[in-house]
């Protein structure tokens, strides 16, 4: 089943951001883009350098209108936790979401059902709740920030201008094409 178009479910579940804890629901990410960026479990190897990479870049992404939030199969005692134990962890700013219940995990399919653990999922979703994409790696796989803003970037571009869309390795400024019998077979 491709996700891509679909809204995203209702939804609510606590988080950890600021030393504090909050309800995140659906309606939080409406209005503005956002990134849903699964991982595996807190206090692990591969994924503090994702979230770290994702902090990194959070100012970049929150300049496109966009809000960041990782999500675990954790609870937010754990985020809270491992954000004062890890000093990679101690720097982020987003909020780091807990699905224990694996609400979110399950109705995305992004959860492995043998460890109850969410894959290395990122969502981008546009400011009507719609999924506009989606990667799903393996658990030993790391994802790359510069690559999840691109395509947020190019998801942007598109929206902006359905008539264009945005070619292989497309940054904001490069050319984009214009689908039409012109360029059939010319590329």
């Amino acid at each position: 089943m491709s996700f891509i178009g679909e809204t995203l479910p209702d939804f609510t579940v606590k988080a950890y951001q600021d030393g504090d804890f909050h309800d995140v629901s659906r309606a939080d990410m409406m209005g503005h883009w956002s990134i849903l960026a699964f991982y595996p479990a807190d206090f692990s190897f591969v994924c503090p350098t994702e979230l770290g990479d994702l902090q990194d870049h959070y100012a970049q992404f929150q300049s496109h209108n966009a809000e960041v939030y990782s999500v675990s199969e954790d609870t937010e005692f754990v985020h809270m936790a491992w954000h004062e134990q890890s000093p990679t962890i101690g720097k982020i700013q987003y909020p780091m979401l807990a699905d224990p219940a694996g609400v979110l995990a399950n109705a995305l399919q992004v959860r492995q059902e043998a460890s109850g653990q969410a894959y290395r999922a990122t969502f981008i979703i546009d400011p009507e709740g719609n999924i506009q994409s989606y990667v799903v790696n393996n658990m030993g796989i790391g994802r790359n920030a510069d690559e999840i803003l691109r395509t947020l970037e190019a998801a942007q571009f598109v929206a902006a201008h359905g008539d264009q869309v945005c070619p292989a390795n497309w940054h904001p400024g490069d050319k984009t094409l214009t689908p039409g019998a012109d360029l059939v077979g010319k590329i």
